[in-house]
């Protein structure tokens, strides 16, 4: 009998491994026969669990959303990547999933062994988050998005533009994407007949959707970097691009995607270098951030920021020439010439 159940929860776990699998596999996997797979999983049917079976070359077994609920099966990685993903999303961008995520991470950790708590805690009390700089996004706005995105329904909203200007807006919603600083929603605007990228803090969605649409394909064929670009344009007071004289791959580590947009530059001069797109609220934070990362470069814009860095170079190359006195020099004006 133990063996048995042992056999039944190895085979629970296989079915949530992937969405199909062959009858032949399972027995494979089980070192069972088939038919000793088939007897397991009408037991599993009769404990209530929903599992679809398709008869011929290409048929095998589903597992369905039934009345109850399967076991959750992780291995020791998978468990600790759950309790360390629900600790970030309760201190994440998300407006309302904060109790929800600390409910659930209370369940999880009193299922784990104290081995993988110990591993847990370990890891909670080594990190430092930094989360919730940008603006949080309602949960329940996500998910809304989220629902017309998958079924290709228009999605209607009230919009509150960065100006504080109110508008109604009809859009078909391509994807969603996050920066890591804030949530955006990249959609096509059949009004202005164009794509468009909105803040998901500042939309509103209004019920019901409309109509069905067909997908278009966005600017570029990447949602994530046409969104980045536009971000670094449009979300800071200062937008600029700037020629990093290196190659992008020397430099995407020290380069959050939350900065930037990042792209190679073909090197028809003979010199390998990139473009970055980027903003900041200040100009000196922003000369500073391009400081940092260790490598020449030349500014295309904004010119202001070209100003800004000629007035810090007068300033650096001005304190660098002050020679304050030493007690040595002293010194030698006190010696006998």
């Amino acid at each position: 009998m133990l063996e048995t159940s042992v056999r039944l929860l190895r085979l629970l776990s296989l079915l949530q491994a992937r969405p199909g699998w062959a009858g032949a596999e399972l027995a494979e996997r089980l070192d069972v026969t088939t038919r000793t797979v088939r007897n397991d999983v009408e037991r599993l049917r009769i404990l209530g669990y929903e599992i679809h079976s398709v008869t011929g070359t290409a048929g095998g077994y589903r597992l369905g959303a039934g009345t109850a609920m399967p076991p959750l099966l992780l291995d020791d990685e998978e468990a600790v990547a759950v309790a360390v993903s629900l600790h970030a999303a309760a201190s994440g961008s998300v407006t309302g999933i904060e109790e929800t995520s600390l409910r659930a991470l209370t369940k999880v950790q009193r299922m784990l062994p104290s081995r993988l708590r110990h591993r847990i805690e370990a890891m909670r009390a080594a990190t430092v988050s930094v989360a919730g700089r940008g603006p949080t996004v309602d949960a329940g706005t996500l998910t809304t998005i989220a629902a017309a995105i998958r079924d290709h329904e228009r999605l209607r909203f009230d919009y509150a533009g960065h100006d504080g200007t109110a508008s109604v807006r009809v859009v078909e919603p391509h994807r969603l994407v996050y920066t890591g600083r804030r949530w955006y929603l990249l959609a096509w605007d059949g009004d202005r007949d164009d794509w468009r990228t909105f803040r998901a803090d500042r939309v509103r969605p209004r019920t019901p959707n409309g109509p069905r649409f067909t997908p278009r394909t966005p600017p570029g064929g990447d949602a994530a970097a046409h969104v980045m670009r536009g971000a670094a344009s449009t979300a800071y007071r200062h937008a600029a691009r700037v020629r990093l004289h290196a190659p992008a791959e020397a430099v995407a580590d020290r380069i959050p995607p939350a900065a930037g947009l990042l792209t190679p530059l073909d090197p028809g001069d003979g010199e390998a270098g990139c473009l970055l797109e980027t903003g900041s609220e200040s100009l000196h934070d922003l000369a500073g951030f391009l400081g940092s990362l260790g490598v020449p470069f030349t500014v295309l814009d904004p010119p202001a920021l070209r100003a800004h860095l000629r007035e810090l170079s007068a300033r650096y190359a001005a304190a660098a020439a002050q020679v304050e006195p030493t007690e040595n020099a002293e010194e030698a004006e006190k010696a006998p010439h």
